[in-house]
């Protein structure tokens, strides 16, 4: 896969057409969106980190047996259809994904609907991702989505997330259905999918700056981090990479998955920012 690499006022943007995926978003030589330095970048495969695109559902589905994981647009080839980018100034990149492009692909055979979606990026001093779908069929149909955002931390046994405080969340890694109360640390494997539409804060001590997500068109915030045992067991994430990464995604998923009617359409986006909380 060849990179598409953009310079923006203050860092860099890596994308690439397959799966319409920004890989990195860099501030300085510091990472915001993160990528694993074990990713194959290769046809084909999903790329560990970045914003990957889970569409038409995530994880294995809510039925539990969909392949391949978090749906076939994570690793389908985009047509890239709009580049306005200035270097050194902006980024606005939009991709196209149809029915008709997918055809041949693994998975669709679960996903038997005419659509089209877009995916849009645009990087100044924040970076924002809009997934757009349109149900192009004669009926409705319904899917789950998620911007699986990838972001870089200092150390996550340090941050703190905030905006959560209430929500309830199902536990992907206990199977229990439980309450957030205060702000969120990290002590093991986290992997929750919390029902909440506001916007969600990473205090990060180490690097001495905050991002903030926000979002819209999602119901759902998932949160993720593997620990490491999980991470050692897995190809494309190195050993150590757990304790340097945060997942706090978008998501239109389970009980707040998305129905469309013919001829409708929904935006779910997120905006990440960061802001520097160094005093001096």
């Amino acid at each position: 896969m060849e990179p598409r690499t953009y310079r923006t006022p203050s860092g860099q943007v890596i994308a690439y057409d397959q799966g319409a995926q920004v890989a990195e978003w860099r501030i300085g030589d510091t990472p915001v969106i993160w990528a694993s330095r074990q990713s194959d970048y290769a046809e084909g495969q999903p790329i560990r980190g970045g914003v990957p695109v889970c569409w038409p559902w995530f994880g294995p589905g809510r039925s539990g047996d969909l392949q391949p994981n978090h749906g076939f647009a994570r690793v389908a080839p985009w047509r890239l259809v709009g580049d306005e980018s200035v270097d050194g100034e902006s980024v606005r990149l939009m991709w196209e994904l149809t029915d008709l492009d997918v055809r041949s692909r693994g998975g669709v055979d679960h996903f038997p609907h005419r659509f089209t979606a877009h995916l849009e990026v645009v990087v100044t001093g924040s970076a924002t991702l809009s997934l757009t779908v349109r149900n192009d069929d004669s009926h409705p149909f319904d899917y789950e989505a998620a911007l699986h955002t990838y972001l870089h931390v200092g150390d996550i046994r340090q941050i703190r997330l905030s905006g959560l405080d209430g929500a309830s969340y199902w536990d992907k890694v206990l199977l229990s259905q439980a309450t957030q109360h205060g702000e969120l640390v990290f002590t093991g494997e986290t992997d929750r999918v919390h029902t909440s539409a506001g916007s969600v804060v990473v205090h990060d001590p180490v690097l001495q700056r905050a991002i903030t997500i926000d979002k819209a068109g999602s119901p759902t915030t998932v949160v993720w981090n593997p620990w490491a045992e999980k991470a050692a067991a897995m190809d494309d994430f190195g050993d150590q990479e757990w304790t340097e990464m945060v997942c706090v995604e978008a998501a239109a998923v389970g009980d707040d998955a998305v129905t469309l009617e013919p001829g409708a359409e929904h935006t779910l986006s997120t905006m990440v920012t960061v802001i520097s909380t160094n005093a001096s």
